[in-house]
């Protein structure tokens, strides 16, 4: 029902998703404007991509989260990232990292002021099947560490790059 039960395991979903907005920023900002366009690796999105797929997927979970209290057995809509990517010249890493900010705040304040009833709904996904409420935010939580991981990952290779040598002291 998860694809990406493994990356959250047992860590609270609210609070991972809670701290993914200042997670991205701060890694966007470490790599820099030529490395946050390279892709990460061949084959596979920028930095900057990667960021506008997180801003895509939260405009989707908003929409899931709330049509999924509004409407009994709601039946989410897949979609396609591969076709939603290709518009992503469109934008740069700052506005993609500013979208999911600011979604990410208003879908935080939503879930923290729904009662617990609220997480046991059913809902479905044409792919993953029947799931409650609660899956749904640990799906949106697994996928952000899936994605942190990716750009800190290059984040971190970039800064071993750029750190100065420890040279040996003279004797």
């Amino acid at each position: 029902m998860n694809p990406y039960a493994s990356h959250l395991g047992s860590r609270d979903p609210l609070q991972t998703i809670d701290e993914t907005a200042e997670r991205l920023r701060s890694v966007i900002g470490k790599l820099g404007s030529d490395r946050v366009n390279q892709p990460i690796a061949p084959g596979k999105w920028s930095p900057r991509q990667i960021a506008c797929h997180l801003a895509d997927c939260e405009l989707a979970f908003s929409f899931r989260l709330r049509q999924s209290l509004a409407e009994d057995g709601h039946v989410m809509q897949p979609f396609d990232q591969d076709r939603w990517a290709a518009n992503y010249a469109a934008y740069d890493a700052g506005a993609a990292v500013a979208v999911f900010s600011a979604v990410r705040g208003w879908n935080l304040a939503l879930l923290r002021s729904l009662p617990p009833g609220a997480f046991v709904r059913k809902v479905s996904h044409p792919e993953r099947g029947e799931m409650t409420f609660q899956t749904i935010v640990e799906t949106m939580g697994g996928h952000d560490l899936n994605h942190l991981k990716q750009l800190e990952r290059v984040a971190g290779h970039v800064l071993a790059l750029v750190a100065p040598a420890v040279l040996p002291p003279l004797s």
